[in-house]
């Protein structure tokens, strides 16, 4: 043989080996909700590509989906159709439905190291409660809220209030929502005390209300709700009472969407939302602003919220792998304080606070540690089994008391007995 087709042999070899190494690549599709202010996308891409730099092995497509309804639809549509995802982000409380499915496998099967199994244990208790189902992990935390509450400390000042002191308890909720609530010669209100979303997610706030009360809406099984609890009834009255008595907010519906434009436009004084939009109001409020824990009833509380990592079962153990890679990339210390720097959304384990970025981060900006604080308060997110048809006839039980249609008893308590009919049959 000569050397000159050696050569040539050898350099075909070399070229079949780059190609099989480039066929060898593992693909993974991500489905990722973007409902919540703020450029996610422009973060989670820049994310995405740091992890393909440190792994040129896994080249990871992700789809963003709008909402977290929209993500899960879009990413069991997939599954359906034969060309799945790999992993998604979706709501936390989705892991019953997902469960039921048999569209999702425990982290626990995943997982094969030490450090693997103590990185499952690393993240807050109060994150993992809607992750974990009878001592499984099936959802691991990473777009993660609390409710919290945006104060105007300007409006605070000229209404003789102490910029520096929220509203500590739903009394004084009432008492500083009254002064700061403003009405022009004509009876127009053009700055009310509070605003609290009553779309979007109503059974979320309503969760940080009963929560206060001394009660959870359901149980850690998800298969009973407690949605006509004296407690409830309370809670959803009060709600009523804010708009309707005190007047203090709005009568009827407040718009999730538009809510904190209306805060930044200062129609509002304070305003009940997701630490998701904390970044988004530091970058764009024209006045000096504060974020406090939710008010205390019975107890300080709110539920937590957002997104859970989810791997799908409908995938090869290779791709498994890749995804468990990319989990632990986007969760580890330093990636979660990037993310929750730039977005608002919570680090969703201590060790991300210990990160000289964060750690500095919420010493130079307090307003940051506010939705991490509030967790030693915090209970889990509604999920039930069926959790959409659920959470749907919560819904519509609270819009109709605010909209005045129904008492919050016989709303609730109608709500309750077509949840159960649901329900029982997973008991």
């Amino acid at each position: 043989m000569t050397v000159s087709l050696k050569k040539i042999l050898t350099l075909s070899a070399i070229g079949l080996s780059l190609s099989a190494f480039a066929q060898a690549k593992t693909e993974l599709t991500m489905y990722y909700p973007v409902s919540v202010g703020g450029a996610l996308t422009k973060v989670v891409d820049s994310m995405v590509a740091d992890f393909e730099k440190q792994n040129p092995d896994v080249d990871v497509n992700a789809i963003y989906a709008g909402n977290y309804n929209d993500a899960r639809v879009k990413a069991l549509a997939a599954l359906n159709s034969g060309k799945p995802a790999q992993l998604s982000v979706m709501f936390s409380i989705d892991v019953h439905e997902l469960m039921d499915l048999d569209a999702i496998v425990p982290f626990d099967e995943v997982v094969s190291t030490e450090a693997d199994r103590t990185w499952l244990k690393s993240f807050y208790p109060a994150l993992m409660e809607n992750g974990v189902v009878k001592g499984k992990t099936y959802g691991i935390p990473f777009q993660r809220s609390t409710i919290v509450m945006y104060y105007n400390k300007d409006l605070f000042r000229a209404a003789g209030l102490d910029p520096q002191k929220a509203p500590s308890s739903w009394d004084e909720l009432v008492t500083m929502g009254k002064k700061l609530t403003k009405t022009d010669s004509n009876g127009h209100t053009d700055q009310w005390g509070v605003m609290i979303p009553s779309t979007g997610y109503p059974y979320w706030m309503f969760g940080a209300m009963t929560k206060q009360k001394g009660m959870k809406l359901m149980n850690q099984e998800g298969n009973k709700t407690y949605f006509d609890d004296k407690n409830a009834i309370a809670a959803l009255n009060f709600w009523k009472d804010l708009g309707q008595t005190h007047q203090i907010m709005p009568k009827g519906m407040i718009e999730w969407g538009t809510l904190r434009q209306n805060f930044l436009e200062q129609k509002t004084a304070m305003m009940w939302h997701s630490t998701g939009n904390l970044t988004a109001v530091k970058n764009n409020a024209k006045f000096d602003f504060g974020v406090a824990m939710l008010p205390a009833e019975k107890e300080f509380g709110s539920p937590t919220g957002g997104g859970n990592f989810y791997l799908f079962k409908n995938s090869t153990a290779e791709e498994k792998q890749a995804a468990l890679k990319l989990v632990k990339f986007m969760t580890s210390p330093k990636q979660a304080a990037k993310w929750s720097i730039e977005t608002g959304y919570m680090g969703v384990s201590q060790a991300s606070y210990k990160t000289p970025e964060l750690a500095d981060y919420v010493q130079t900006f307090p307003p940051a540690a506010v939705a991490r604080d509030q967790l030693k308060f915090a209970t889990a997110e509604l999920s039930t089994h069926q959790s959409g048809r659920v959470r749907k006839l919560l819904d519509d039980a609270i819009q109709a008391v605010l909209n005045d249609q129904k008492t919050a008893e016989g709303a609730l308590t109608k709500a309750q007995k077509q949840a159960d009919r649901i329900l029982s049959r997973y008991r």
